[in-house]
Order: C-alpha cells, then structure tokens, then sequence
C-alpha cells in the first residue's frame, strides 16, 4: 500500500509543480496579462485613442516609474494607488509591440536612485524626502515629467500618460497658424518716446510650448502638413479668399480652433477713441464672425447682439450686475467626462455671442459650454454700460446656447463652386473691358478626404490680458502673470488635445476605480432626512433650555435660598431629562443606520464569497448530467 501512496503524492506533487511553472511562464509573456474587463465603465480597458497612439509607434518610449514602495510612511490610499498605475502601465506595455520599456525605480534615500529621481524632476511629495510617486516619459531627446501621481487625479491618468507618449514621439514642437485682426505679438514703438504695445500674455505663454505661425488675415495658402492647427482669434473682416483656405485646410484633415466675439471689449481698449465717422474703434473691429463657413458646418453664430443670463450674471465692482458678464461653474459645462472642461471650476465670458445649431451637414456637434435655458440677447451697448434696465427687459427664448462647441467628423465645403473670384478693378473711361481669361481647371476638395476637427468659442476678451491674469510688472520689462480664472486653462487643454495627437480629441478621462456605494448613500441621505427634522427640534429645545436655565440661574441668585425654589429645581430636572430622551433618540436612530448597513454589507459578503464557488458548482453539474445523459443514450 505504500508504493501508490508515495505515487500519488509524487504525482500530486509534480502537478502542483507544473501548474507553477506554466502560470510563471504564461505570465512572462503577454498573453498572461491580459484578462477580460467586466466592468461597468471598462475601467480597466484603455482607450482607443490610447491604442491607436501605441500602434503607430516607430520608436522606443522609456517611461522612468519612481514609486516609493518599501517605506513606512506610505498611507494606505497612495499604496493602492500604486498598485493601479502598475496595472495601467502594463497595459500600456502590452499594447505597444514592445515599443515600450518600464523601469520601475524605487528612490530610497541617499541611493542613486533618489539622484535620479532628482534629476528627471520627481520631486519627494513630503517635506522629510520619503515618499516618491512619479513618471518620466523619454524618446529620443525629449522628456516629459509628471512629478506626482495624484489619487485624486485618477481619472486623467490615462490621458496625461497618452499625451506625455504622443509629446515625446514628436520630434519639433508642433505648428499653430494663428489669423487675427488683433497683434497679439506687439508692436514697437511707432514714435520716439511712445510706449510699444505688449504682447499678449497668452500669445507669450503659448509660444513657449508650440511653433507659433503669424499668417496674417491674406495667407497665400495653409498647408495641413505644415500646420498642426488651425487658430482664428477674432478674424474680423475676413475676406471669402481667406475663408476657402481655412475650409480646404479642414477638408484636408485640419483642427481650426476660432474665437469670435459680438462685441469685443479688447477691440475697444486697445484701438482707442472711435472713428467719428464710423464709430467704430480705431483697431480691430468689435464683431468677428465666419460667414461662409458656419453656415456651411450647420452653426449660426449671434453677433450682432450679445448673450446675456441671469443666472450666471457676475455681480461686478460697486455692487454693479453684469447680466452679459457671465461666471460660467461646472454645471454649464455638460460633458463631465471631457477632458477639456473636466478640471476646470469656471470661467468668464465677457459680452459674448452665442451658437445655434442649424445641423443637417452629417457632422458630431458637442456642446462643451452652454447658457442656462434662462439667456437670451440684449444690446451690445447696453450690456457694455451694464444698464440696469436690462434685468427687466432680457426675454428669454428657454433655449440654452452652446458658448463652446465642438463639431467632428467628413465636413462638406462651402464653396461648391470653387475659389471665389477675385474681383476685377472697373476699366478707365473709354477703355475697352478685357475678355475674360479661360478659366483655370477647379482641383478644390469638395467633401473632406480626411475628418476634420473644429472647436468653436464665442468670445475673445476671456483671453485678453486684463480678463483672463493678475498682471505684475516689474523693472526692465519683466511681468509676472497668474491666471484669475479658468479661461486660459480652457484654451491650454483645448490646444493641448488638438495639437498633441489626433488621437486626442474629443477623449475623456477614465471612469474612476472608486466606486461610491449608492445603495449606502441613498440610506444616509434618507437617515438625514428622517432625522435631520429631530435633530433641529433637539438643538431648538436645546437652546431653550439653555436659555430657560439661565433665567432660573439668576432667579435662583435672587433668591433667599441658596438651592434655589422647588419649582425652579423642578423645572430644571424636566430640561435635563428633556436633553436625555431626545439624545437617546438621535443615538437609537444612528443605532438603526448602522444596523441597516451592516445587514447590507453582511449580504454583498455573502454574495462576493458564494457567487463565483454557486457559479462553478453550478457549470460542473450541468456539465455532470450532460455528460451522463449522453452516456445513457448510448
């Protein structure tokens, strides 16, 4: 009997072995870290922007991973954190085709690991240098560094990751076309003595991460292989030549960004006095719009007059309404998962025009600011003096206006016929017309060949100097700006999406892997309203009490004994009790919330330790009578 034994525990054992060493080697390789999401969100899924950033690398990314896994100080949240980025950038190696390479660092301290930490700008998050949680992507010669990996982040994660690759894996810094009425570079002095015009703070801060192109309001031409985007800030007046380009520059793939205003109080203040003869300012015109082209993407854009809301109206200097100034929160911002307005509180529209969707045109529109249902259009100048008969006078429509939109998708042009014709100087008198030149053969797209991206913004003063920073100069022509809103964010995220892979626009953040208990919520939330009225009712009979007692303190001082009266001690043993019973009530309410919770928790347990074991019993049964039906029939 002894030798099957020994047989069986040999074989036993040599299946255990066996099992180990196929699980180790499957897990080498990348089939053994993949799995199937079922998740609700797909939280552990990258995207397909992410996926298709990886599957067009043609060189190697290193990302540097400095995370401080064996101190004491770690808290618990920031160690589980840990844990989910090893999982999101494995995934991210697996999907690359070997194109990237992890190296995971742990910067203990005085090691040359912390040096290198140091060096790749990972700073330690605590003040006593424990605690590192960082990346840096690297190819080639360039690097980006996220310095920490913040929980409360998470749902960016992804994106900041997916953008640091697509960065790196640019060799030059990407091309902005800007047309604009406005010089937003400066201009010198024109005179001896004059002070030279500025340029714009966000001009100045753009120019540092990308290869900013002035193509003034006439370009011969737009080349989207040159240009990366497309940037209209206020193109006043421009030309239908002008137009043609910006819609075969679309056509072919482009991203055009424009910033259009009904009433621009920038124009105002930089042109100076207005022409008597026109009342218009002596620079840019007040008004910009796209003519042509809006139409033909199926967007009308108000600007004649301008947008006013009371309910996001921002209450101004001197205790002055602004009903068309409008403080825009996160509620007016309907896409919570879009990356471009997920981080920001709000922002500031001054004066601005508004879009209407005419559709039709076969392309995505995404609303990424909007109105309240409450807006409707006022006059420009009325709303500029901030009249304070417009509060009684806005009719609203119930309509809510889209103030930054975003179209997608195979646009059609809006010159069917072609490049519009230059139009001919009228002959001299008595000299002949000229017959007209044979017409060159039309080669312009008509339907796009690529899809093309469009992100729309009714207003430019949100990025004028002295709407959009704090400004401080300083001797020798330094200043030092800092943002006073969320509109220079707006437009950073929306260029850093358009510019930074194709891939990019239009994604949205992650779902997070912290999941809030509803069910737990929801049974809070109606503790809070069944008892929330007691709770009132105890600190009012409190506060009685409190007061009550106090008036008998000093009747009872009044008094000829020093105990005071019988009823006065009387009264005061009915308060106190009073004070026992309704805190026992609150505390046997608490009692009865828990309870309910633990119950609760006690049955996802249940479920989450007998499910999946229910499950496998359950398949092997029916595989068990399957198999022993088949048996029979034969």
């Amino acid at each position: 009997m002894k030798v099957p034994i020994t047989r069986a525990a040999l074989g036993i054992a040599a299946f255990l072995i066996i099992a180990i060493l196929a699980n180790w080697l499957v897990s080498l390789t990348p089939a053994g870290n993949r799995g199937a999401d079922f998740t609700e969100n797909k939280i552990f899924t990258l995207s397909d922007g992410t996926k298709s950033i990886l599957g067009e690398l043609d060189t190697k990314v290193v990302i540097r991973y400095y995370a401080s896994r064996n101190t004491d100080y770690t808290p618990g949240q920031l160690k589980l954190h840990i844990r989910r980025v090893d999982d999101l950038l494995k995934e991210y190696k697996n999907l690359s085709n070997d194109k990237i390479r992890i190296e995971n660092i742990d910067p203990e301290p005085d090691t040359d690991a912390e040096d290198s930490a140091n060096l790749d700008g990972i700073r330690s998050v605590d003040e006593q240098g424990n605690f590192y949680l960082g990346i840096a992507v690297s190819a080639l010669d360039k690097k980006v560094v996220l310095p920490f990996l913040n929980p409360s982040e998470e749902t960016m994660l992804e994106y900041q990751i997916s953008k640091a690759i697509a960065e790196v894996t640019t060799p030059v810094k990407p091309v902005i076309g800007i047309m604009s009425a406005f010089d937003l570079a400066g201009t010198p002095a024109m005179m001896p003595g004059q002070q030279p015009q500025q340029p714009w703070v966000i001009y100045q801060q753009l120019k540092e991460s990308f290869d900013l192109r002035d193509l003034g309001m006439t370009p011969e031409k737009i080349d989207p292989n040159e240009i990366k985007v497309l940037f209209l800030f206020h193109p006043a007046e421009i030309s239908k030549e002008a137009e043609f380009l910006v819609d075969q520059y679309l056509l072919n793939g482009g991203t055009v960004v424009a910033c259009l205003d009904a009433f621009s109080v920038a124009a105002q203040m930089i042109g100076g006095q207005p022409n008597p003869m026109t009342g218009q300012p002596g620079g840019a015109p007040t008004s910009s719009t796209l003519p042509t082209l809006l139409s033909a993407w199926g967007v009308e854009f108000v600007s004649d007059r301008v947008l006013a809301d009371p309910v996001y109206a921002t209450l101004l200097g001197g205790e002055r309404k602004g009903i068309a100034v409008l403080s825009l929160p996160q509620s007016a911002m309907p896409q919570k998962d879009n990356i471009i307005t997920k981080a920001i509180d709000s922002i500031t529209l001054y004066l601005p025009g508004a879009f209407k969707r005419t559709g039709g045109v076969g392309v995505a529109t995404n609303s990424l600011v909007r109105s309240s249902t409450g807006a409707g259009f006022v006059d420009a100048m009325k709303a500029s003096r901030l009249d304070p008969s417009l509060d009684t006078s806005l009719k609203a429509d119930g309509t809510a206006y889209d103030l930054v939109t975003h179209l997608s998708g195979n646009f059609k042009t809006a010159f069917p016929e072609g490049k519009p014709k230059e139009a001919e100087p009228e002959p001299a008198p008595g000299e002949e017309k000229k017959e007209e030149a044979e017409k060159p053969k039309d080669e312009s797209l008509k339907d796009a060949i690529k899809p093309g991206n469009v992100f729309l913004i009714a207003d430019i003063d949100a990025f004028y100097d002295r709407f959009a920073y704090n400004v401080q100069n300083f001797g020798g022509g330094m200043q030092m700006a800092s943002p006073m809103n969320g509109n220079p964010s707006l437009l950073f995220n929306l260029l850093d999406q358009a510019v930074g892979s194709k891939y990019l626009i239009g994604s949205r953040s992650r779902a997070a892997t912290r999941r809030p208990f509803t069910v737990v919520k929801e049974m809070e939330a109606e503790f809070e309203k069944k008892v929330g009225s007691k709770i009132e009712e105890f600190e009012q009979k409190q506060t009685e009490a409190m007061t009550k007692l106090q008036e008998l303190q000093t009747k009872r001082g009044e008094s000829s004994s020093p105990f005071g009266t019988p009823e006065q001690k009387a009264e005061i043993a009915k308060l106190q009790e009073q004070q026992v019973i309704y805190s026992r009530l609150i505390r046997e309410q608490q009692k009865d919330l828990r309870r309910d919770k633990d119950k609760l928790g006690g049955k996802i347990t249940l479920l989450n330790v007998a499910a999946m074991p229910a499950l496998v019993i359950l398949i092997g049964l029916g595989l068990f009578l399957k198999r022993r039906s088949s048996t029979r029939a034969r």
